[in-house]
């Protein structure tokens, strides 16, 4: 069994390395952890402590935490456990916002910086089970595209679902995303924040606050989130809001997911947007076709080369951005056009919406409107513009805001299917004798026949390339315009209405 005051000794010296524990408050923080761990005593060696990453520090306790029959040996349990122990560690959220407000005063990214560290410090954000993610870039017709084959979340062991299901049904919090959310301890059915802060900010005079993703999918990627569990809407007050957010944090981007099913985000419940400093694809895509929008000359308008249909706007003005943009998103509520296969309701049910995304391009605001239909039909269930089924077998997943920004995120099976494609192929298998491998046959064998040589040093890399390809191609199929002659034809039909 470890020595858990050697454990308790080497935690709160990592603590005051991060300054999460301040040394006044040292001995506090010791006597807390040996309360948590049903200890009396506090003896540990005269050894230095040598630096250790802070998931090989909690490993070890809950290594003795389970011996000890303090925590089951579940990953849920455990997880809840580690984030207890964590947040002994994290300091008050008081501290948290003074330290934000006093940096963001002399520089905003200065604070957004201090805060990504502190959040990946405290275990809020796993980096250990981020760097697990499989990452790759891989040039496309539409540039240098981001891929991620997400394992950073954690499989649910069969013990806490079966747990999980026997559970009384709670409403508080109302959802992952509610302030409610900041130091709550949680449970098997929803994850411990015991360690998590977030910071209050105003965006166009409401309230609303701040906080990193713990599954950072790109650099610094943060939610804002309405401070009251509202709906999310797409409307002239979302499109203020993120441009607002730009002007306050100019290094960073925002953006929203749609606000109508299928071509929306995971939780349309509350209202929030995703940001972050990270330069996507899109944000490097020119523009192919400028326009005038008559109502707003000091506003300049174009599509850009992109696989989905999109409309970027530039101005020095962020209320006649604002203002454009919500003429744009009114007409696009609204807009049938029949020969492209573009409805604007079915029985009422509407279909148009928006993906915006906001960014600053120098003293200018920037503001990405990416047009989006959820119809259905019995040829495509799950969406017209929407992953069609051939590509199913690597992505059939909603395409939401960012994946629209050129970075996809691929589900945690394709790492042990794509290992075992890559031998099947090496090796001269037949590519349907395997459930790993059976759903990629047409697909390998139609690129197969492109290479002269693949062997062992390259496959993988052509296994990414393809990857990338047939993300490319998923967001094509989410544009509601084609890039063929008729749609780009029919996307003029649509921007001519405001010439």
């Amino acid at each position: 069994m470890n020595n858990i005051s050697d454990l308790i000794k080497e935690l709160v010296k990592y603590g005051k390395d991060k300054g999460l524990v301040d040394k006044e408050d040292e001995v506090y923080t010791i006597n807390r952890l040996i309360e948590l761990f049903n200890e009396n005593e506090y003896a540990p060696s005269e050894d230095e402590v040598e630096f250790r990453e802070i998931h090989l520090i909690l490993e070890d306790m809950l290594a003795f935490a389970v011996e000890k029959g303090l925590v089951k040996d579940t990953i849920a349990n455990k997880d809840i456990f580690d984030t207890k122990i964590m947040g002994m560690l994290t300091p008050p959220p008081s501290y948290v916002r003074k330290e934000f407000k006093e940096r963001y005063d002399k520089d905003p990214k200065d604070a957004t910086d201090y805060y990504y560290h502190f959040s990946r410090a405290t275990n809020y954000i796993r980096d250990d089970r981020i760097a697990k993610d499989e990452k790759w870039t891989s040039e496309t017709e539409f540039g240098l595209m981001d891929i991620t084959i997400n394992l950073s979340k954690p499989e649910k062991d069969p013990k806490d679902i079966a747990a999980q299901g026997a559970m009384k049904k709670s409403g508080y919090p109302a959802c992952l995303l509610c302030r409610e959310n900041e130091g709550y301890a949680g449970h098997l059915a929803h994850p411990a924040r015991n360690n998590h802060r977030i910071i209050p900010i105003t965006l166009c005079g409401e309230a609303y606050n701040l906080q990193y993703s713990p599954y950072v999918y790109y650099n610094e990627h943060c939610i804002i989130f309405n401070d009251k569990h509202t709906p999310m809407k797409i409307d002239r007050d979302a499109f203020a809001k993120i441009i607002d957010f730009v002007r306050q944090f100019p290094h960073y981007t925002a953006g929203s997911n749609a606000d109508l099913p299928i071509v929306g985000g995971s939780i349309l419940s509350h209202d929030h947007f995703q940001g972050g400093g990270y330069e996507f694809a899109m944000v490097r895509a020119p523009y192919e076709r400028e326009f005038k929008i008559k109502d707003f000359p000091n506003v300049h308008a174009g599509t850009i080369k992109w696989p989905l249909s999109t409309i970027r706007l530039q101005s020095s003005s962020a209320e006649d951005i604002v203002d454009a943009a919500d003429l744009i998103l009114k007409a696009w509520r609204g807009y049938t056009d029949e020969d492209a296969f573009i409805y604007a309701e079915t029985d009422g049910t509407p279909h148009n919406t928006i993906t915006p995304i906001a960014r600053m391009r120098g003293d200018l605001y920037e503001l990405d409107l990416v047009l989006r239909n959820n119809i259905t039909t019995e040829e495509f269930p799950a969406g017209v513009y929407h992953p069609h089924q051939e590509y199913h077998h690597i992505k059939r997943e909603n395409i939401g805001l960012i994946e629209v920004m050129g970075l996809a995120v691929l589900p945690a099976r394709l790492k042990k299917e794509m290992s075992v494609l890559e031998q099947a192929i090496l090796n001269g298998e037949d590519l349907s004798a395997k459930p790993e491998t059976e759903s990629h046959k047409e697909w390998a064998e139609g690129w197969i026949k492109k290479y002269d040589d693949i062997n062992a040093d390259n496959i993988h890399r052509i296994v990414q390339n393809e990857i990338a390809d047939v993300f490319s191609h998923v967001l094509e199929d989410a544009g509601v315009y084609k890039r063929t002659e008729e749609g780009i034809s029919a996307f003029k039909r649509f921007t001519d209405m405001f010439e």
